[in-house]
């Protein structure tokens, strides 16, 4: 991946009237790196979401992208949740073009990247169905695959796989990974699943409780496909829990 800074963030402090949420909160993500957020419940995973996305002004502090303010009419900034998001009245292949077709990207152009994620997903033989027809694991693969269809300067994941059973996350997992590695997007993603972060990130951001601040920025360096069985994933996974139960 290249050393270029991407996403910077400068100080992010956000009050809501008296209660402050989050703490003069700065880091850089690099182009193409996948960057974990963990902390405890409550500790404003949520809140930092919103100011990335925009939904929320920071109270002080501003958030770059490519070194400019980060403006979602200007940059694009692309989402996939936890809530089953695709559109119930239109197909697969609708889904994935949607976000293009916004952006107004030429139809030949639409169609070749459609087709690209498909074939990455496995989902050609789905093309034609809609929603309904899918599996929820389908669906999220979806939701997913739509995200980065758009070739995003920054990819934000809000714990999408919150609802998933152990072997069906692993399994989406590997698929975002494949997705990830294909297109060299910029992800943030917020988990409260500490295995999941092991499993997908470069760094792990650790939130601090409420305020939150960062309390660690910590690199993990294990070679990929990640073994959780390995001697060095539970090390990893046991002492980030740690970080977050202990303050």
């Amino acid at each position: 991946m290249a050393d270029k800074v991407k996403i910077k963030v400068d100080h992010l402090t956000k009050r809501f009237g008296d209660l402050l949420v989050l703490d003069d909160i700065s880091f850089e993500v690099k182009k193409g790196e996948f960057i974990c957020v963990v902390g405890p419940t409550g500790c404003g995973k949520t809140t930092f979401l919103n100011l990335l996305t925009r939904i929320y002004q920071p109270s002080s502090g501003e958030l770059y992208i490519d070194e400019e303010p980060a403006d979602p009419k200007k940059h694009n900034i692309s989402f996939a949740f936890q809530e089953p998001s695709a559109m119930p009245w239109l197909t697969v292949e609708e889904n994935l073009e949607f976000g293009l077709k916004i952006k107004k990207i030429p139809k030949e152009e639409r169609k070749k990247r459609v087709d690209r994620i498909l074939k990455l997903l496995g989902m050609e033989n789905l093309r034609n169905a809609y929603p309904k027809q899918l599996s929820v694991s389908e669906e999220q693969r979806v939701i997913i695959g739509r995200a980065f269809s758009t070739y995003p300067d920054l990819l934000l994941m809000d714990e999408p796989y919150g609802q998933m059973d152990i072997k069906m996350r692993f399994y989406l997992e590997d698929e975002v990974l494949k997705l990830w590695k294909e297109f060299g997007s910029t992800v943030i993603f917020i988990t409260h699943n500490i295995e999941e972060a092991i499993y997908l990130a470069e760094r792990v951001l650790i939130l601090s409780n409420k305020p939150a601040k960062i309390k660690e920025n910590l690199e993990i360096n294990l070679s990929r496909p990640r073994d959780v069985t390995s001697e060095e994933f539970i090390e990893l996974r046991k002492y980030v829990t740690d970080q977050i139960k202990w303050w």
